[in-house]
């Protein structure tokens, strides 16, 4: 068996009583005080992260923005540096490889954040079809530590606990910078549905600026559990679950990230003649009229009980306290206000189609 890996803070969440459990090939923290608190934490005011585990590929060169619009489906070209941009990289016949973060760091450097449970597989993919251009790939997973700054406070609290001035960071925009002799990546990006930050450095850096989060009593350290509830309240997908080898963008609802114009795309043909014929599945929003909780895998069913598709995740929301989930279906049942049916274990349970963003926030100006 693989050794299970461990990031640059687990002796820190270890001291800090964290569930520990395995995740995509780390031990990492599932929970401190309870993922109720911690979502809350996210929600009302300030949480950080430990997202050390994610994957960085850095691709350089003359050809360096032609091979990322190759293997990315949205456009970076034509984009100022400090520019994010979130998109996939797709199989030859639609399917997704992963979904990331691809940050223009120049006209010909990007650095690409990759999920930490397709690490080997995406730096396999992108060095196979890095062949033949005038690029560089750098892998810098090892070296690269990561901190997610997430809540309402956020910016305040990066700003003074951490030092680091981030309020001139529009949303999906970064800069890079020194901390304590090193370079580091800043950016205003997140997986919660709130304001936030990311923080990329190496893992010294990371540990004082976590050290000092904690410290300041203003930053509640979150685990996994809440970051998936978070996520999965404002509709965001995760791979393994909305997104995976066979699904598509089309089907998981992600069309607006796939930039069909750019002919040299891998899998552009296949999506395009699937967006043309139109998608036989369809990721929607469902809501349980009960209290039920759907989970990953549990059977769809039509008003008759024939299975028409899956939950992908599922929960009893904790900012919206209703049962609700994602889930892959047959893409004619996909209309809101469809009624449906969710088998969880052995009984079947009311739903109706509703958006996928169950929860929506309004933002004071």
């Amino acid at each position: 068996m693989e050794e299970i890996k461990k990031t640059c803070l687990h002796d820190l969440h270890v001291a800090l009583g964290a569930r520990m459990s395995p995740f995509a090939g780390w031990d990492m923290p599932i929970q401190y005080a309870g993922i109720e608190e911690e979502h809350r934490a996210v929600r009302e005011a300030c949480g950080v992260f430990d997202v050390s585990h994610m994957g960085e590929v850095n691709i350089s060169g003359p050809d360096a923005e032609r091979l990322v619009n190759r293997l990315f489906t949205n456009d970076v070209s034509g984009a100022p540096a400090g520019q994010c941009f979130y998109g996939m990289m797709l199989h030859p016949d639609g399917g997704v490889v992963d979904d990331l973060l691809v940050y223009k760091r120049a006209a010909d450097s990007f650095l690409l954040v990759i999920n930490a449970a397709n690490i080997a597989k995406d730096e396999a993919w992108i060095l196979a079809n890095a062949e033949g251009f005038d690029a560089k790939v750098d892998l810098l997973s090892d070296s690269t530590a990561e901190l997610a700054i997430q809540g309402p406070k956020a910016e305040e609290v990066v700003g003074r606990v951490l030092g680091i001035p981030c309020a001139d960071l529009a949303f999906y925009t970064f800069k890079e910078l020194e901390i304590d002799g090193e370079h580091a990546i800043i950016s205003r990006t997140g997986y919660t549905g709130e304001d936030g930050f990311e923080l990329y450095a190496p893992a010294a850096v990371i540990r004082r600026a976590w050290q000092a989060l904690i410290d300041s009593g203003e930053c509640a350290p979150c685990g996994l559990g809440c970051r998936d509830t978070l996520r999965f309240e404002v509709g965001l997908p995760l791979y393994g679950d909305e997104l995976a080898d066979d699904i598509t963008p089309l089907e998981a609802g992600l069309s607006m990230f796939v930039k069909l114009d750019k002919t040299d795309m891998i899998g552009r043909d296949a999506i395009a003649a699937q967006k043309a014929e139109g998608p036989r599945r369809k990721s929607v929003g469902l809501e349980l009229l009960d209290r039920a909780v759907p989970r990953h895998g549990y059977e769809v069913l039509d008003p008759e009980g024939n299975v028409i598709g899956h939950v992908t995740t599922g929960y009893r929301g904790i900012s919206v306290d209703k049962s609700v989930a994602m889930a892959l279906i047959d893409s004619r049942y996909a209309k809101q206000g469809t009624e449906l049916k969710v088998r969880v274990r052995r009984k079947e349970f009311p739903a109706v189609v509703v958006p996928r963003k169950f929860y929506k926030k309004s933002y004071k100006n």
